[in-house]
């Protein structure tokens, strides 16, 4: 079940955080390079459809796509809600991606307790076909990263959308929803050519992550260890989940990802300028 849109092999990632403005200007200037997809955090509070359906609006092309609805925040009735209105107003460019969010930020913000996480996802999947005219499976992915929530997004949505994976986290992405799914991880990127620096500005953005273990879990099947959660990050675990370097460093990561199964990759900049569209620019005529 491929997605029922067209997402192309590239795609930018970026937070719903940045200033409406910002958003939207940054976004036709990803149309402009090239890029097949935007992908816009779902954070951890509702209204991810606002900036959405802003997006959505400054450009004429270019595939939307949620990176990731947080389900502990919104309901499957303004989902499908969402869903009909911006299909109405820009056919054929929203693709919905769905997230189970983490522990510590769900009690944080009362949301609930933090039980189950692949039963509650199946169960919101279950209440989005129940919905009057639901959203399509092809035009829905998960934000998956063990085996059962891979396997779930095989068997009820187009595929897996994972955040910070290495490349062996891509490949159990291929292999837990199969070859017919989408694959479509992040990556992360810092565009900084000396080594130390760049890894320490990845250790600065991923800092909050290293105590999620919906993350820390995941990089354990690729062998890191408590010692690489440790102070900020070993050397060896932003080597693995950031892309370091020029745009050539850039494209080689890209390259492997592409190889371990991935079929579109949506990079994020990271570092002193994050998101800055001449970044942007730069990645897309190496990547393309």
């Amino acid at each position: 079940m491929p997605p029922d849109l067209q997402l192309g092999t590239l795609g930018a990632w970026v937070p719903r955080s940045l200033p409406a403005g910002e958003l939207t200007s940054l976004a036709t200037a990803l149309e402009d390079a090239g890029y097949g997809t935007v992908w816009i955090s779902g954070g951890g509070e509702p209204g991810v459809f606002g900036p959405v359906s802003a997006v959505l609006g400054a450009t004429d092309r270019i595939t939307v796509a949620t990176g990731v609805v947080n389900i502990w925040m919104e309901t499957p009735a303004s989902v499908t809600e969402a869903w009909h209105r911006l299909e109405e107003q820009h056919p054929g460019r929203l693709l919905v991606g769905l997230g189970i969010s983490h522990a510590p930020l769900v009690a944080a913000a009362g949301a609930g307790i933090y039980d189950k996480p692949l039963a509650r996802t199946r169960g919101f999947l279950d209440a989005l076909d129940a919905e009057p005219d639901p959203l399509p499976p092809g035009r829905r992915v998960l934000g998956a990263l063990g085996p059962k929530m891979l396997a779930l997004a095989a068997e009820r949505t187009a595929g897996a959308h994972p955040y910070l994976v290495t490349v062996d986290g891509t490949a159990r992405a291929r292999a837990g929803v199969g070859p017919d799914r989408l694959v479509a991880p992040e990556l992360g990127v810092v565009l900084e050519p000396d080594l130390p620096a760049a890894r320490d500005l990845a250790r600065q953005a991923l800092t909050r992550y290293l105590g999620l273990p919906n993350y820390t879990d995941n990089w354990s099947r690729s062998g890191f260890t408590a010692d690489d959660l440790a102070d900020g990050g070993s050397d060896r675990l932003m080597d693995a989940l950031v892309a370091l370097g020029g745009p050539g460093a850039v494209a080689r990561r890209v390259a492997e990802h592409r190889e371990a199964g991935a079929d579109h990759v949506a990079v994020q900049v990271l570092g002193p300028r994050p998101h800055a569209a001449d970044a942007f620019r730069a990645l897309a005529g190496e990547l393309r």
